[in-house]
């Protein structure tokens, strides 16, 4: 039986591209769409859109994680379920950043949808880079270590800090998150040499120039109580001006910058209590003081600067799960201790 993707029972929870209802499309980490049925199989098809890396989406059958890699182009038929009669629950969700888009083709089940549980009342969203994205945290061999050579198959934004944080708190995400951006355009590492920054990214929904058309995010669609925004560590590509002259001009300009995006999220999310944060990551603490200094600049209240117990001083290479974890627990007692209106 053939299941229209817009049907009420189909869970989606990310910025999703769904203009078209009955073929959304997926773009950033941690989008998802979740499902419960009564039944013995079910088959989705994708199209993908890759620009880098292979790529690869996660699976959660009834509790239990599967990677499943895409075709790089075209369609891919995915068997989610093939079994005796059972009630199951699925998720399907995007492991990776925008080094590939997909969009969901067709949905056929061997059964009968069921009713999903009320949403969260806790949302939190995250502006980040592939640290919030989950960028080869897999990799386990490698803790505290540089990266291995990969293709994409350490990424998963499941066991990112971000999405751990957020199952921890029994919150809905929005992962706004892409490996290698920074936050003005012209530095970090995301669409080299033509460097775009989350000043351009973070009110779109398709961002990725690679990718054709950019679109914008209608912002009254989520509401979160709580933003992270954890930029600051890629900025110091191609030159860490902030580290070699601190109160220098351009110094000056990434913060006015700073204080400014974060004035742009308050302007959308009015009550939201914001973190600011860098992670586990090696850098230099200079862009960790510029945050200090924003921060207090701004006055607002809600807004406050976490510093890691390991800030900056972990690793080399991308966080791999247990570091996520060791930042997903810290930022769950750090938010617990703020007067937060869920």
């Amino acid at each position: 039986m053939k299941i229209e993707l817009d049907n009420r029972d189909l869970r989606y929870t990310g910025r999703i591209d769904d203009r078209n209802p009955k073929k959304p499309e997926f773009i950033f980490a941690a989008t998802s769409l979740e499902f419960r049925f009564l039944g013995t199989r079910a088959v989705l098809t994708v199209t993908n859109r890759r620009q880098y890396w292979n790529s690869y989406i996660g699976v959660i059958v009834d509790g239990v994680q599967q990677c499943m890699q895409l075709n790089e182009s075209g369609e891919t038929v995915l068997e989610l379920v093939n079994g005796p009669l059972a009630e199951h629950t699925v998720m399907v969700f995007k492991r990776m950043d925008s080094c590939h888009e997909f969009v969901l083709e067709e949905l056929e089940l061997d059964g009968e949808l069921l009713q999903m549980p009320q949403r969260p009342g806790r949302r939190i969203e995250v502006y980040g880079d592939s640290v919030s994205a989950g960028e080869v945290v897999e990799a386990l061999d490698y803790i505290g270590k540089e990266d291995p050579e990969h293709e994409g198959q350490y990424s998963n934004s499941w066991y990112s800090y971000s999405w751990q944080t957020a199952r921890r708190l029994k919150a809905e995400l929005h992962d706004t998150a892409q490996g290698g951006i920074a936050l003005l355009d012209g530095t970090g590492w995301f669409c080299e040499p033509d460097y775009v920054g989350m000043e351009s990214a973070w009110d779109k929904v398709h961002y990725n120039p690679e990718f054709g058309e950019i679109t914008e995010w209608d912002f009254s669609r989520y509401c979160p109580q709580l933003v992270i925004v954890a930029i600051g560590q890629n900025d110091s590509h191609p030159y860490d001006y902030m580290k070699e002259d601190q109160g220098g001009e351009k110094a000056a300009k990434w913060k006015k910058h700073y204080g400014d995006f974060l004035g742009r999220i308050r302007g959308v999310y009015p009550q939201a209590h914001i973190i600011c944060i860098t992670t586990l990551l090696e850098h230099d603490r200079a862009w960790d003081d510029a945050i200090e200094e924003v921060c207090q600049r701004t006055g607002d209240k809600k807004i406050s600067h976490y510093v890691f117990r390991r800030n900056g001083n972990a690793t080399p290479g991308h966080l791999r799960i247990p570091e996520a974890q060791e930042m997903a627990e810290e930022l769950e007692s750090y938010i617990n201790g703020l007067d937060i209106e869920w």
